[in-house]
């Protein structure tokens, strides 16, 4: 069923780009990748709340962006992104970390707007994502030993994107981009864990 989902949302994003491109304007591809820091909101099965500290990861894609109106665009894109979040605790002196690592391959399907500012454009972007986990694992770590453990989440994933920066008229380009996750991915009936978190992107658009 999830397959089938992500099957249907790439035919309509592949659809819709074909149709968008034929408005006039100029349409263009870039590249970009950064670092993130992750988090997972939520509760445990017994009704406390997630007590986690941001993790650090990295993402990287391409998009494309293609003009639908003045100043206005939709801009899909391919994304690879490692989220997760990670604890920290003390027991008798020994400090111990607890990491939840989550890679994901990602579909956000933006709109933006771009106005003229000095020599570039300053951005404004959101839009849905589509989420899909790959692979994923929990490190363990403490008094010289690290174990690792896989993990029971589900594998798809959607939320909302939210992103501001500004593209040079070199074509480089900053923006911090903000991600909320809207499903639950955890397995367990009586827990629940969403994925959310901000990044700073830099890339390049040609």
């Amino acid at each position: 069923m999830k397959n089938r989902l992500l099957s249907i949302v790439l035919i309509l994003v592949l659809s819709a780009s074909f149709a968008i491109a034929q408005e006039p304007g100029k349409m263009s591809f870039g590249i970009l990748g950064g670092v993130n820091f992750q988090n997972l909101n939520g509760k445990l099965s017994s009704g406390d709340k997630l007590e986690n500290d941001m993790l650090l990861g990295f993402h990287g894609g391409v998009n494309v962006q293609i003009p639908i109106a003045p100043e206005f665009y939709f801009q899909p894109g391919l994304m690879y992104a490692i989220k997760g979040a990670k604890s920290t605790y003390t027991i008798l002196g020994s400090e111990f970390t607890d990491e939840t690592k989550l890679n994901y391959i990602e579909m956000p399907l933006n709109l933006v707007y771009k106005g003229a500012l000095g020599n570039g454009f300053v951005m404004l972007g959101f839009g849905p994502y589509a989420a899909y986990g790959i692979s994923g694992k929990k490190v363990f770590q403490g008094n010289d030993i690290t174990y690792e453990r896989g993990v029971d989440y589900n594998a798809f994933d959607a939320g909302a994107n939210i992103f501001f920066g500004y593209e040079m008229a070199s074509g480089m380009f900053l923006q911090l981009d903000t991600q909320f996750g809207m499903l639950d991915i955890d397995t367990d009936e009586d827990a629940t864990a969403k994925n959310t978190g901000f990044g700073l992107s830099i890339g390049y658009r040609f």
